[in-house]
């Protein structure tokens, strides 16, 4: 089984991005490549065709490589909820929560094998596979119970890149102190080093390549400057160092920036309008005045909204959609919009039954079967008619209010012709919805930001456009375009 592991110095030192850049690059040489990562700790999920669940990430990637997801590309996903648990998700399917000290006594077996079956079914279909570890594969504590770095390496014998962030400094101290920690089978698996996110000059730090190549005796692959292009996150620290568009744009949206947020790659399609601005809003700062108000995904939905209605953020969202603001929630942000969430069992951790924000007339109640699926569906609003693509990941079940639907003056009515996936109300103010990947399809997204438009009295934007999906290509082919001219990938091969 030929494989190319890519591991990082550091967490977010762009193994995600060098490792997609990768995919699309071989693809492209008429190779048959396959992503994978066996164990990814992240709230930005996906749901594949036959209804598995894996990173965002991967599905990234094996978009990159022309292929379709599935859940061997990442046989074990960790979903942290808070109070240091995490939703277990091995081959796509919900098996459990548990505490960080017990994770390993329970899944360490379970989840090696389920990669060894992963890496087996993977192995038999593709030319390659191009391999993603987590954080540093050089953590001592960790070593013995590393499921994702230097264990899936050996085990395949993969040519190994260590990829470094020059930009935060120590660059090198980082490579040779990470080469020092490996053992020596682990050591002579590393075949180059990448340097990454450059800024400089090339020929400035031409002395400290050639220090740092006949100081370890492994040649530098690449030097990648920084890139600008837009990427999806693989979880919330990418946030962290999130920029806003500096010029201005004609529509301000503000995204909740919940405590547990997940899925926030929904946005990625807004981000990539010239005429939108989104902005992450600290629950525990104003909200101003934006032209709309998102609450976005999250693992927790009851801890959430207990967090937003003890910030004061749950009254200025009411207050806001009162006096006529647009605000909209998905999934767990659409659960948060209805009159109460429960979850008896304490499935996500917090027991007990909660008033929800109480602006539309849903009432849910969180249970122990997730649901997870794909969904093609027909929209009713903003406009008649649109095809939409999406899916669900919840595991919260949501009931409408009959008397509210069924009142004289129709208060809501639902966005889909599956009146399960979400409702507006009639001045279309309030929307909630549980499909992720709404703003995906193109027409839709215009038709919902024209209405915002129409509010500011600017000229609606045309409507007939193709999917997020085109776009994303693009970004892709992009990504790998400028790679692939800083990387040497021919000692691999």
């Amino acid at each position: 089984m030929k494989a190319i592991m890519v591991v990082g110095t550091t967490s977010h030192a762009g193994k995600s991005l060098i490792s997609t850049a990768i995919c699309r690059i071989l693809s492209k040489r008429g190779w048959q490549v396959a992503p994978f990562k066996g164990q990814n700790m992240a709230l930005n999920a996906y749901v594949t065709p036959n209804g598995g669940e894996i990173g965002y990430a991967q599905a990234v990637q094996a978009w990159a490589a022309g292929v379709v997801p599935h859940v061997e590309m990442n046989p074990i996903l960790l979903k942290p909820q808070g109070d240091m648990t995490s939703q277990v998700i091995i081959r796509g399917k919900y098996v459990g929560q548990v505490s960080a000290s017990d994770y390993y006594k329970q899944y360490f077996e379970v989840g090696w094998q389920a990669i060894e079956e992963s890496l087996k079914h993977l192995g038999s279909g593709y030319d390659l596979l191009v391999c993603e570890g987590a954080g540093s594969p050089a953590e001592i504590n960790l070593k013995q119970r590393d499921l994702t770095n230097m264990r899936v390496a050996k085990h395949l014998k993969a040519a190994t890149i260590l990829v470094v962030d020059i930009d935060r400094g120590g660059a090198f101290a980082h490579v040779v102190g990470t080469l020092e920690l490996l053992d020596l089978e682990e050591r002579e698996l590393i075949k180059g080093i990448v340097i990454n996110k450059f800024r400089g000059q090339r020929s400035l730090l031409q002395s400290g390549i050639k220090w740092l190549e006949d100081y370890t005796g492994i040649p530098v692959l690449g030097i990648i400057p920084y890139l600008e292009h837009p990427f999806p996150a693989e979880d919330s620290l990418d946030l962290l160092g999130y920029k806003p568009k500096k010029s201005q744009q004609e529509i301000k949206i503000s995204v909740i920036r919940l405590p547990r947020i997940s899925n926030f790659t929904d946005f990625d399609p807004l981000e990539s309008e010239p005429s939108v601005a989104i902005n992450y809003v600290n629950p525990k700062n104003d909200l101003g005045r934006p032209d709309a108000v998102i609450i976005p995904g999250t693992k927790t939905s009851i801890l959430d909204l207990l967090f937003l209605q003890k910030t004061g953020m749950a009254e200025a969202i009411y207050n806001y959609a009162i006096g006529g603001g647009t605000v909209l929630g998905i999934c767990g942000g659409y659960q948060i919009l209805g009159q109460m969430v429960a979850d008896p069992e304490g499935f996500e951790g917090h027991a007990g039954r909660y008033q929800g924000l109480g602006l539309l007339p849903i009432k849910t109640v969180i249970t122990g079967q997730k649901v997870a699926r794909q969904r093609q569906v027909t929209s009713i609003y903003p406009q008649m008619g649109l095809p939409i693509n999406g899916f669900e990941i919840h595991q919260g079940r949501s009931r409408v209010e009959i008397t509210a639907m069924g009142t004289e003056k129709q208060e809501y009515q639902p966005l889909f012709d599956d009146i399960n996936l979400g409702l507006v109300d009639k001045c279309q103010s309030v929307w909630g919805t549980y499909l992720h990947g709404i703003f995906d399809n193109g027409p839709w997204r215009r038709a919902w930001l024209n209405r915002l438009r129409q509010q500011r009295g600017l000229q609606s934007l045309p409507t007939g456009v193709g999917n997020y999906e085109e776009q994303r290509e693009q970004i892709l082919d992009a990504i790998a375009n400028d790679i692939e001219q800083h990387l040497d990938l021919t000692s691999l091969l």
